[in-house]
């Protein structure tokens, strides 16, 4: 072996020198990262950029050249990232204090915009947590306690997504979702007075309608019994001597069933009241 080192020595250093610059020369980007080289501090290209037109595999991922030391290889992410945000308190517009938990997913779709303006992801999160929380406090400030428990609440969620999104753009980063993982009153008499609030609120409205249906009805039957009094005003014009005829009938009956034929009413066979006895 030291007759080989001797013969070979300068063969075997230069090829392991060789070995050395090309192996420097050389970055492995793999499919779930984007690189982006620098050149003397400035961003010069981008390798296996996201691009939602190109399939997955054919987006310049594998081995990839560089000028050894002249150029830095920078790897960013290339997945979906998430950002959490720590449990926040939120004014509502009906002055609840919300106890918010939040998280937003985003993707890097310029990493060279990335890495020029916040230069790494940990620090695009720091970017984006803050503005995150303002337009969190800004969207749910605008509406009530109330209205998060409903359907309103996905457009509440959009359009932090708008906002947020449209700052995140900035950095080089595309906002996908938005979401509200938890939206509570603090434990205690704050949650109690909202829960007295709410219950009293839901029995105001409740009478609100009672007292709408009342009226309804008061009017329909009005207009039911007018609509009837003209049917019989109708009805008794086209023949009056038989109108009266039954309306005396009518008060022969009242008159003569009271106290179920225990009472006597002893009248004048000549009184008006019993004309209708004598016949036409």
């Amino acid at each position: 072996m030291e007759a080989i080192w001797q013969k070979y020595k300068i063969a075997i250093v230069a090829l392991i020198a060789v070995l050395v610059v090309v192996g420097s020369s050389l970055v492995i980007v793999p499919e779930t990262e984007q690189a982006v080289v620098i050149r003397t501090g400035e961003p010069v290209r981008k390798i296996n950029a996201f691009n939602p037109n190109q399939p997955y595999g054919k987006t310049g991922a594998g081995i990839v050249p560089r000028i050894p030391i002249i150029e830095r290889v920078q790897m960013v992410d290339r997945r979906v990232l998430d950002l959490d945000m720590e449990r926040e308190t939120v004014l509502s517009q009906d002055q609840q204090r919300l106890e918010v938990d939040a998280y937003a997913r985003f993707r890097i779709i310029d990493p060279v915009l990335m890495v020029q303006s916040a230069g790494t992801e940990e620090n695009l999160r720091n970017q984006l947590s803050p503005i995150l929380i303002s337009v969190l406090r800004q969207e749910l400030g605008r509406r009530t306690f109330a209205s998060l428990l409903t359907a309103e609440r996905g457009n509440a969620m959009t359009r932090i997504r708008e906002v947020l999104d449209a700052q995140a753009r900035r950095y080089g980063a595309q906002i996908l979702d938005v979401r509200i993982k938890r939206a509570d009153l603090p434990q205690g008499t704050p949650l109690q007075a909202a829960f007295t609030r709410m219950q009293s609120d839901r029995q105001e409205e409740a009478e609100t309608i009672r007292a709408g249906g009342r009226r309804d009805a008061q009017i329909i039957r009005a207009e039911a019994e007018a609509e009837a009094a003209k049917i019989y005003s109708d009805a008794f014009n086209k023949d009056p001597e038989f109108y009266d005829f039954w309306r005396a009938m009518q008060s022969y009956r009242r008159t003569f069933e009271t106290g179920n034929g225990e009472s006597s009413i002893i009248m004048d066979g000549n009184n008006e009241y019993l004309r209708q006895f004598r016949g036409r």
